[in-house]
């Protein structure tokens, strides 16, 4: 019998955890985890390129680290990459249009992972192992769907499974793109080019 005191949420919940058993509950934990500290640490990273919250430079800093990366664009890109970071990450550990969560996720560590590139693959050396931690890390969350504790799941919105890969993929896609369209070039004789402002 149906118990009136439960919301529609809570209904829901506790009927995907008796239609799935006990030993999914530690599945959608995992999940729930796994989200939570990869979308709050990429989320967090955004929040540093734009602001002085969280130890970070700000604008000013931000994008001085574009610059120093061969990235063109200045503040405008450290905005652009800061709030693609936070709100990809935040979306990722919400649960919430979880393959766009994970688009983005992947997305901005795609272009990290190219900056990391030429020094191997080891973190030590100031490698991509790091990126591509997170860029597996979202692309599993994207196969798996975000699990029962998330808004995707009391929205009623179940992702398939090609959903996920399709975000991973398009973010990851998306990243060496944009690496290639905001690489800076040196003109003969000249300062590096830098057309979209300090």
């Amino acid at each position: 019998m149906r118990n009136p005191c439960l919301t529609v949420g809570q209904r829901s919940l506790r009927a995907a955890g008796s239609a799935v058993g006990p030993a999914a509950g530690w599945t959608d934990a995992g999940l729930l985890t796994l989200r939570v500290v990869v979308g709050g640490l990429v989320a967090a990273h955004g929040l540093q390129k734009m602001t002085h919250l969280l130890g970070g430079g700000g604008l000013a800093g931000g994008a001085e680290e574009f610059r120093h990366d061969g990235f063109r664009g200045g503040r405008l890109t450290a905005v652009a990459a800061g709030s693609g970071q936070t709100g990809g990450g935040l979306l990722l550990a919400a649960g919430f249009l979880t393959p766009l969560g994970v688009a983005a996720v992947a997305g901005v560590m795609t272009v990290a992972a190219t900056v990391k590139g030429p020094h191997g693959l080891w973190v030590q050396d100031d490698g991509y192992e790091y990126p591509l931690v997170l860029i597996v890390s979202a692309a599993v969350a994207g196969l798996a769907g975000p699990g029962v504790w998330s808004l995707d799941r009391l929205a009623g919105i179940n992702w398939p499974a090609p959903a996920g890969i399709v975000g991973c993929a398009a973010g990851v896609l998306g990243g060496l793109a944009t690496r290639r369209a905001l690489l800076r070039t040196s003109p003969p004789g000249g300062k590096p080019e830098d057309t979209y402002g300090p």
